[in-house]
Protein backbone atom coordinates (compact mmCIF):
# COMPACT_ATOMS: atom_id res chain seq x y z
CA UNK A 1 0.00 0.00 0.00
CA UNK A 2 1.14 3.42 -0.72
CA UNK A 3 0.82 7.22 0.98
CA UNK A 4 -1.24 9.30 -1.22
CA UNK A 5 0.91 12.37 -1.65
CA UNK A 6 -1.45 15.00 -3.68
CA UNK A 7 -0.52 17.21 -6.94
CA UNK A 8 -0.73 20.65 -7.87
CA UNK A 9 -2.49 19.85 -11.00
CA UNK A 10 -4.77 17.20 -9.47
CA UNK A 11 -6.08 19.86 -7.05
CA UNK A 12 -9.86 20.52 -7.04
CA UNK A 13 -10.46 23.75 -5.38
CA UNK A 14 -14.23 24.66 -4.00
CA UNK A 15 -15.35 27.47 -2.06
CA UNK A 16 -17.30 27.67 1.18
CA UNK A 17 -19.39 30.24 2.83
CA UNK A 18 -18.60 30.56 7.14
CA UNK A 19 -21.11 32.74 9.11
CA UNK A 20 -19.44 34.18 11.77
CA UNK A 21 -22.42 35.97 13.12
CA UNK A 22 -23.03 34.76 16.65
CA UNK A 23 -20.53 32.66 16.87
CA UNK A 24 -16.79 32.68 18.21
CA UNK A 25 -14.41 34.81 16.80
CA UNK A 26 -11.33 32.17 17.40
CA UNK A 27 -13.42 29.13 16.56
CA UNK A 28 -14.44 30.33 13.46
CA UNK A 29 -11.06 30.99 12.71
CA UNK A 30 -9.67 28.05 13.13
CA UNK A 31 -12.02 26.18 11.22
CA UNK A 32 -11.38 28.72 8.58
CA UNK A 33 -7.55 27.60 8.72
CA UNK A 34 -8.54 24.27 8.39
CA UNK A 35 -10.17 24.19 5.31
CA UNK A 36 -7.53 27.11 4.16
CA UNK A 37 -4.99 24.00 4.53
CA UNK A 38 -7.29 21.39 2.91
CA UNK A 39 -7.40 19.38 6.74
CA UNK A 40 -11.35 18.73 6.04
CA UNK A 41 -9.87 16.24 3.30
CA UNK A 42 -9.34 12.96 3.14
CA UNK A 43 -6.55 13.58 0.37
CA UNK A 44 -4.78 16.02 2.52
CA UNK A 45 -1.23 16.53 2.11
CA UNK A 46 1.10 18.54 4.49
CA UNK A 47 3.84 19.78 2.18
CA UNK A 48 1.39 20.70 -0.93
CA UNK A 49 -1.14 23.50 -0.77
CA UNK A 50 -4.25 21.59 -1.36
CA UNK A 51 -6.84 23.94 0.29
CA UNK A 52 -10.35 25.52 -0.83
CA UNK A 53 -11.28 29.11 -0.86
CA UNK A 54 -12.98 30.26 2.32
CA UNK A 55 -15.51 33.62 2.56
CA UNK A 56 -16.51 34.38 5.83
CA UNK A 57 -19.65 36.30 6.40
CA UNK A 58 -20.41 38.93 9.58
CA UNK A 59 -17.25 39.08 11.08
CA UNK A 60 -18.09 42.16 12.61
CA UNK A 61 -20.55 39.89 14.57
CA UNK A 62 -18.15 37.54 15.92
CA UNK A 63 -18.46 37.28 19.46
CA UNK A 64 -15.73 37.01 21.98
CA UNK A 65 -16.16 35.01 25.40
CA UNK A 66 -15.53 36.49 28.62
CA UNK A 67 -13.77 39.67 28.98
CA UNK A 68 -11.63 39.97 26.01
CA UNK A 69 -13.59 42.54 24.02
CA UNK A 70 -12.37 44.89 26.82
CA UNK A 71 -9.07 43.58 27.89
CA UNK A 72 -7.73 42.31 24.08
CA UNK A 73 -4.95 44.37 22.64
CA UNK A 74 -3.32 44.39 19.36
CA UNK A 75 0.18 45.20 19.49
CA UNK A 76 2.75 46.20 16.16
CA UNK A 77 5.84 48.41 16.04
CA UNK A 78 6.64 50.78 13.47
CA UNK A 79 10.23 50.28 13.58
CA UNK A 80 11.48 52.85 15.76
CA UNK A 81 12.81 53.55 19.35
CA UNK A 82 9.91 53.70 21.86
CA UNK A 83 7.72 52.79 18.24
CA UNK A 84 5.12 50.48 19.85
CA UNK A 85 1.67 51.16 18.76
CA UNK A 86 -1.38 49.40 20.90
CA UNK A 87 -4.86 49.13 19.72
CA UNK A 88 -7.57 47.21 21.85
CA UNK A 89 -10.11 45.30 20.06
CA UNK A 90 -13.00 47.78 20.65
CA UNK A 91 -11.01 50.08 18.61
CA UNK A 92 -9.80 47.94 15.74
CA UNK A 93 -13.72 46.85 15.17
CA UNK A 94 -14.93 50.57 14.99
CA UNK A 95 -12.17 51.18 12.15
CA UNK A 96 -11.51 47.73 10.95
CA UNK A 97 -14.43 45.49 11.15
CA UNK A 98 -12.50 42.26 9.35
CA UNK A 99 -9.04 42.96 10.38
CA UNK A 100 -9.52 40.89 13.82
CA UNK A 101 -11.22 37.79 11.88
CA UNK A 102 -8.00 38.29 9.47
CA UNK A 103 -4.96 38.32 11.98
CA UNK A 104 -7.22 35.31 14.10
CA UNK A 105 -6.97 33.30 10.79
CA UNK A 106 -3.29 34.31 9.48
CA UNK A 107 -2.03 33.46 13.60
CA UNK A 108 -3.30 29.73 12.65
CA UNK A 109 -1.91 29.63 9.29
CA UNK A 110 1.69 28.12 9.13
CA UNK A 111 4.65 31.07 8.75
CA UNK A 112 5.62 30.09 5.24
CA UNK A 113 4.78 30.10 1.98
CA UNK A 114 1.96 27.54 1.93
CA UNK A 115 0.66 30.16 4.87
CA UNK A 116 0.58 33.06 2.57
CA UNK A 117 -0.68 31.24 0.01
CA UNK A 118 -3.79 29.95 1.80
CA UNK A 119 -4.22 33.48 3.29
CA UNK A 120 -4.87 34.47 -0.58
CA UNK A 121 -7.61 32.10 -1.02
CA UNK A 122 -9.49 34.07 2.20
CA UNK A 123 -12.00 36.26 1.57
CA UNK A 124 -13.63 38.56 4.94
CA UNK A 125 -16.68 40.78 4.69
CA UNK A 126 -18.20 42.28 7.85
CA UNK A 127 -21.86 42.39 6.80
CA UNK A 128 -23.84 39.34 4.97
CA UNK A 129 -23.40 40.84 1.67
CA UNK A 130 -19.58 39.06 -0.54
CA UNK A 131 -19.25 39.99 -3.85
CA UNK A 132 -18.19 36.13 -4.42
CA UNK A 133 -21.84 34.21 -6.02
CA UNK A 134 -20.18 33.82 -9.67
CA UNK A 135 -17.64 31.30 -7.71
CA UNK A 136 -21.03 28.97 -6.23
CA UNK A 137 -20.22 28.92 -2.84
CA UNK A 138 -21.49 26.12 -0.73
CA UNK A 139 -22.75 27.35 3.04
CA UNK A 140 -20.11 25.42 5.73
CA UNK A 141 -22.09 22.80 7.52
CA UNK A 142 -20.20 21.54 10.09
CA UNK A 143 -21.36 23.28 13.30
CA UNK A 144 -19.01 25.68 14.97
CA UNK A 145 -19.69 25.98 18.57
Amino acid sequence: MRTYMAKASEINRKWYIIDAEGKPLGRVAAQAAAILRGKHLPTFTPHADCGDHVIIVNAAKAILTGNKADQKVYYRHTGWIGGLKETSYKESMKKFPTRAMMTAVKGMLPSNTLGANALKRLRVYAGAEHENQAQNPEVWTREIK
